[in-house]
């Protein structure tokens, strides 16, 4: 006796990837923007240039890792996508963008 749902049940791992390495790299400069220019010192802070590169492989990583956990491709890339379109209207509008 087979199970219906089983049978349907298709592998979402290249979505997920997918999902995980574009719009989490997206996620993760988006991230360290924020941190960039509202974070310790402002934008003009000594050494923080080079913390800020050193970071973003960090949190897109994590962020990558983490894709999986997902119960779908769909959802991960509605989740991310989501994300990174708040958090960019977001930093657009209090750099002045608007």
């Amino acid at each position: 006796m087979t199970d219906v749902k089983n049978s349907r049940k298709e592998p979402t791992w290249l979505g997920k990837s997918l999902a995980g390495a574009l719009l989490g790299l997206l996620l993760a400069f988006i991230l360290m923007a924020f941190f960039a220019w509202y974070g310790p010192g402002g934008i003009d802070a000594r050494d923080k240039v080079q913390f800020n590169m050193w970071m973003i492989p960090l949190l897109w990583l994590s962020i990558f890792s983490l894709t999986y956990l997902f119960n779908s491709s769909k959802q991960a890339w509605l989740i991310l996508g989501g994300l990174n379109m708040v958090l960019y209207s977001l930093f657009y509008i209090l750099r002045g963008g608007l």
